[in-house]
C-alpha cells in the first residue's frame, strides 16, 4: 500500500514532465507564462495547470513488478496482522486471507481489462468519471485521497510501536513529532531522490517476506538453537480458531469475521499497478504481464505470510498480547520477533525488527508523496481549493504535503488513548476506505462492459479479456459492500458498542454519497449513457505509441533485475 514511487522522477522536473497539455505558471487569471521560463524567476512557488496526462513512459516492467509487490507489502504483513491472530486463531487467519484473495483476484481481472486497454495515470479514478459519472469520479478521488491520508498516521503509529521493543526512553509524543518532522523534510527537501529509493527499498520488502517463509520453514522442522521440531504445535495447543467477544461457535464465528476484516486492510489490490499504467513503457504488453505475475507473488506473500504467523507463535502468546494490548516496554509487536525470542535466537530479531521499522517508515513516507498527489490532481482538474495547486520551485505541491501532515496529527491520538486503541481506529478507516475503493473499480468495470456492447465494441479486440465476466465484477462488488457493513461489526455486540469505534469503522461509508450527491447537485452532473460513455478518448495515442515502440535492451545488473522481475 504505497505510491507508485517513479512518479518523482517525473513529475518534480517541471520543465521536461512531458510535450502535450503544457504545464503554466499562474501569474493571473488570463495570463499564462510557460514553466520553462522560471529558472530565472524569484518566485519561491508556481501554480500549475494541466491540460491531459503529461506522464513520460519510462517504467519498465521490473519497476512494475516491484511497484506492486512493494506498495502492498508493509508493515500489516509483519506486525498489525499479529492482533488478527490474537483474535480468530491460525486456523481463521490462513481460511480468511485465502478468501480475501478470491476477492483480490476479481478486482484485478476487472483492472486489468479497463487499464491495458487504456494506461493512462490514476486510471480507476478517471474511469469512474469517464464511464459513470464526473461526481462519482469526484468521490472515488477523495475516497483515495482519504486512504492514502489515513495510512500515514498510521504507519507512524506502527513506527513507535516498533520502536517500543528496544526503549520506551522517547515519548510516544517526542517520537510521532520526530518521525513527522522527517516526513516533511524528505517530501518537501529530498523527493528529487524518491523514486530510486522507492524501487531499493521494495525489493528490500519483498527479501524480507522470502527470508521470514524460509525462517518459518526451517525453524518448524528443526532448523534453531533449542532444536525443536515444532511443526503445526500451535494449530493444536491452544488450538486453530480463537474465540472473540463471545465464547463457542459465536466466539469463533467473531474471531474469523475480525481475521477477514484484517485480510481486508492487509491485502491491497492492483491499485498501485494501476496508478503507474501513464509511466510504463510498452503498456499494452507490460501491463497484462505485471497484472498476471504480480498477483501471483503477491497471494503467495500474503497467503504464505498467514500461514506462517500461525506456525511460528501461539495466539495466546501472553508477549503478543503485550505488543498490542498493553504496549509494555520491550514487548514484540511481530509474531515473527517473538518466535526468535522463543527459539532464543540472538540477534536476527533486532535485524528483523530494524528491518520492519524501516519498511513503515518508508512505507508511511510514500503515502505522504502519494496522498499529496492525489489532492494535488484533484486540485487541477478543479475539483479542491486552486492554493492547492501551488508547487515549491522543485516542483513539489507545498500546501498538499503541509495538509497530509497536518492530518497526520491524528498520531498523536497515541499520547491519550494508548497504541493499540489508535491502531484499531486507523484499521478501521482505511479499510472502510479501501473497500469503497475497490466496490468502485469493480461497478466502473461493470459499466465498461456494457458500454463497449453499447458501443459494438467487441471484447475480444481488447488487449486483455478477462474471464468469467461479468460475474466475477458483480462478485467482487457484493463482498466489498459486505466487508464494508462488516468492518465495525464489534460495536454492535452487546457489551462493546463504541462511538470512537463506529466513527472510524463508518465515516467513510455516510461521506461517500455525501461527496457524490454533493457534487452532482453542484455542477447539475448525471449518470453518462452507454452510449455516450468515452472509449475513445486516449486509445489513437496509445495505438500509435504501441505500433512506434523500440525496447531499450537493459545492460548489466538491470538485465539480471528484468529476468527476475520481468
Amino acid at each position: 500500500m504505497a505510491s507508485t514511487g517513479f512518479e518523482a522522477h517525473n513529475s518534480e522536473k517541471l520543465g521536461t514532465v512531458g510535450n502535450k497539455g503544457p504545464l503554466t505558471q499562474d501569474v493571473e487569471a488570463d495570463e499564462k507564462v510557460p514553466v520553462n521560463a522560471m529558472p530565472g524567476s524569484p518566485s519561491s512557488s508556481v501554480s500549475l495547470k494541466l491540460g491531459s496526462d503529461n506522464t513520460h513512459r519510462r517504467l519498465k516492467s521490473r519497476h512494475i513488478q516491484l511497484i506492486g509487490i512493494g506498495g502492498t507489502i508493509g508493515t500489516a504483513l509483519f506486525v498489525q496482522i499479529g492482533q488478527a491472530l490474537i483474535q480468530g486463531g491460525p486456523g481463521s487467519l490462513f481460511i480468511a486471507f485465502t478468501i480475501w484473495c478470491t476477492f483480490i483476484l476479481a478486482i484485478t481481472i476487472c483492472s486489468a481489462e479497463m487499464v491495458t486497454y487504456l494506461p493512462i495515470s490514476s486510471p480507476f479514478i478517471r474511469f469512474a468519471g469517464r464511464f459513470v459519472d464526473e461526481a462519482f469520479g469526484v468521490a472515488a478521488g477523495y475516497n483515495f485521497f482519504v486512504l492514502q491520508a489515513m495510512l500515514v498516521p498510521f504507519e507512524v503509529v506502527a513506527c513507535n510501536l516498533i520502536v517500543h521493543y528496544w526503549s520506551s526512553v522517547v515519548p510516544a509524543g517526542g517520537m510521532i513529532a520526530i518521525i513527522l518532522l522527517l516526513y516533511g523534510l524528505i517530501n518537501v527537501f529530498a523527493v528529487k531522490w524518491y523514486g530510486e529509493s522507492e524501487f531499493w527499498l521494495a525489493l528490500g520488502k519483498v527479501i524480507l517476506a522470502v527470508g521470514l517463509i524460509l525462517y518459518t520453514f526451517i525453524t518448524m522442522v528443526g532448523g534453531n538453537p533449542l532444536g525443536d521440531k515444532y511443526g503445526f504445535r500451535f494449530w493444536k495447543d491452544p488450538g486453530s480458531f480463537g474465540e472473540v467477544y463471545s465464547t463457542g461457535s459465536l466466539g469463533q464465528l467473531c474471531g474469523f469475521l475480525a481475521c477477514l476484516v484484517q485480510a481486508s486492510f492487509t491485502i491491497a489490490g492492483p491499485d498501485y499497478i494501476s496508478m503507474a499504467a501513464g509511466e510504463v513503457e510498452n503498456p499494452r504488453i507490460v501491463m497484462p504481464r505485471a497484472y498476471n505475475k504480480a498477483f501471483g507473488r503477491l497471494m503467495a506473500f500474503f497467503v504464505l505470510g498467514s500461514l506462517c504467523v500461525g506456525i511460528v507463535v501461539p495466539y495466546n502468546s501472553q508477549e503478543l498480547i503485550d505488543g498490542f494490548k498493553g504496549g509494555a516496554p520491550g514487548a514484540a509487536a511481530s509474531p515473527y520477533v517473538i518466535s526468535m525470542n522463543r527459539l532464543r535466537i540472538r540477534v536476527l530479531p533486532d535485524i528483523v525488527n530494524a528491518l520492519v521499522l524501516s519498511a513503515a517508515f518508508s512505507a508511511g513516507n510514500s503515502y505522504v508523496y502519494c496522498a499529496s498527489r492525489s489532492l494535488f490532481g484533484l486540485a487541477l482538474e478543479g475539483r479542491a481549493p486552486k492554493i492547492l495547486t501551488r508547487c515549491t520551485r522543485n516542483g513539489v505541491p507545498i500546501y498538499c504535503v503541509l495538509l497530509v501532515l497536518v492530518i497526520s496529527l491524528l498520531s498523536f491520538l497515541q499520547v491519550s488513548s494508548g497504541t493499540a486503541e489508535v491502531l484499531r481506529w486507523f484499521v478501521s478507516v482505511i479499510t472502510a476506505s479501501q473497500l469503497i475503493n475497490f466496490s468502485v473499480i469493480a461497478f466502473t468495470y461493470t459499466r465498461f462492459k456494457k458500454a463497449c456492447a453499447a458501443q459494438g465494441i467487441s471484447r475480444d479486440s481488447l488487449p486483455y479479456k478477462g474471464i468469467l465476466q461479468p460475474y466475477l465484477a458483480w462478485y467482487a462488488l457484493a463482498g466489498c459492500i459486505v466487508m464494508t457493513l462488516l468492518n465495525g461489526f464489534p460495536v454492535f455486540i452487546k457489551g462493546n458498542w463504541k462511538l470512537t469505534s463506529f466513527f472510524f469503522s463508518y465515516t467513510m461509508v455516510g461521506v461517500f454519497p455525501l461527496l457524490y450527491f454533493g457534487w452532482k447537485l453542484l455542477k447539475r452532473t448525471s449518470v453518462i449513457k452507454l452510449q455516450d460513455v468515452d472509449l475513445h478518448q486516449d486509445v489513437a495515442e496509445i495505438d500509435e505509441y504501441t505500433r512506434n515502440f523500440t525496447p531499450t535492451p537493459a545492460s548489466g545488473f538491470g538485465r539480471v533485475l528484468d529476468k527476475i522481475f520481468g
